[in-house]
């Protein structure tokens, strides 16, 4: 608690400017030359077609390293596979930190795995900077003063709750189906929608059904889902194949719900095509990113992404939104890393994570900003409804806001 409470109040002193901030002070993995950075992707396993994310934020570092690094520094990211195993993402986490000596661990994958090293990296004092989760345990700086999480969306209990009102806009005596991921985000997730629904929780959600990461299927409990021939069909995963499989079979059994899909799941070529474009029409996620098109119109950051994508990984599928999120992650940590000019400490590097004002990144739509204080570690909370027209994701409302 007294380590909370130094860093805490170093992140409140971030933005304050003297004459010896101007002075180098580094940290571990810091030298006049590079900072080193380390990652664990699911490279394997089943969760592996979102490990484009860590190849497009090492050929985004490859092209900052070409224009000179940051602040004339080279960022050497070491990334290691860790499956989607948090054993083995604590295995990678302990080799990086005390083997290679990484200044902060950056971008790992999903709430299990981020979760797996939470403890490990907080009693040590590593920043845990910018993880892949909308879980919403990862705001408690109080607690967990050295994680952050840059989500896809709003967290998921918010995502949740703008889930169920725009249901409930539609049709206000709507019955939920929900099935969810068992384990720590897909249990938020539930969480969010019984607290959406308020007292109505027990009579509108008809069912919820969980599943396994490492279940080959989730056929069964769709259909156990269909048969309740509720109006929502809510839809929670991070895994790509778990999420193509829901509604392609829900489609298959003719069930005709309004279906909600997970904000990480919204990716054209991981889910939407395996479950079949036709399947997917009418599906709706929320999502702070801009939806991928492969011919935008007046949108020059789109445009400098797609680009970049056929330089840097000609072999990639440039429909596979995991690595437009990875584009945006990396953008982030370089501003993040530019703020910090020579003052490369780990607590300056996190308390300037904690100090981030109305920061816009490519990528992210219109009106969406990061911002954090060392009270509220949550760079985004608001999104846009998209829905999927059977080809590409498209604007489906205006800005919402997230509490």
């Amino acid at each position: 608690m007294r380590a909370a409470l130094a860093l805490a109040a170093a992140l409140a002193a971030a933005c304050l400017s003297t004459p010896a901030s101007a002075q180098k002070s580094y940290g571990p993995g810091v030298s006049d030359t590079e900072i080193k950075i380390g990652n664990t992707m699911p490279y394997s396993g089943p969760a592996s077609p979102l490990s484009i994310t860590g190849k497009v934020i090492a050929a985004y570092f490859d092209e900052v390293n070409e224009k000179g690094g940051v602040n004339g520094r080279k960022l050497n990211l070491i990334s290691l596979d860790d499956a989607f195993s948090p054993p083995k993402t604590m295995e990678a986490a302990r080799r990086l930190v005390e083997g290679d000596g990484v200044a902060f661990i950056f971008a790992t994958m999903g709430t299990a795995p981020s979760s797996a090293i939470a403890k490990y990296l907080n009693s040590n004092k590593v920043p845990q900077l910018f993880l892949i989760s909308s879980a919403s345990k990862w705001n408690d700086p109080a607690n967990m003063p050295w994680s952050m999480a840059l989500p896809w969306a709003p967290n998921y209990t918010s995502e949740a709750a703008i889930d169920v009102a725009y249901a409930r806009a539609k049709n206000p005596n709507a019955r939920f189906a929900v099935l969810y991921q068992n384990d720590d985000a897909g249990k938020e997730y539930l969480r969010g929608v019984r607290e959406a629904l308020g007292a109505d929780a027990d009579k509108a959600i008809a069912m919820a059904s969980s599943f396994e990461v490492a279940d080959p299927t989730v056929d069964s409990q769709v259909l156990t889902l269909a048969n309740t021939k509720a109006d929502v069909f809510m839809i929670y995963s991070v895994t790509p194949r778990a999420c193509a499989q829901a509604i392609r079979k829900a489609h298959e059994v003719g069930w005709q719900p309004t279906r909600f899909l997970a904000s990480g799941c919204a990716n054209k070529a991981t889910v939407m095509a395996p479950a079949g474009l036709d399947a997917g029409k009418g599906v709706l996620s929320l999502g702070a990113l801009k939806p991928f098109v492969e011919t935008p119109k007046d949108d020059p950051a789109m445009t400098a992404y797609i680009d970049f994508m056929k330089k840097r990984l000609p072999n990639a599928d440039i429909n596979n939104v995991a690595g437009l999120y990875g584009y945006t992650v990396a953008e982030a940590l370089v501003v993040l890393l530019k703020q910090c000019k020579d003052n490369l400490t780990r607590e300056n590097i996190m308390a300037q994570a904690a100090n981030l004002k109305n920061v816009p990144l490519s990528l992210l739509m219109p009106g969406i900003t990061l911002n954090t204080t060392p009270q509220d570690f949550r760079p985004i909370k608001d999104g846009y409804m998209l829905q999927f027209d059977g080809n590409d994701w498209v604007v489906a409302s205006e800005l919402l806001r997230g509490t």
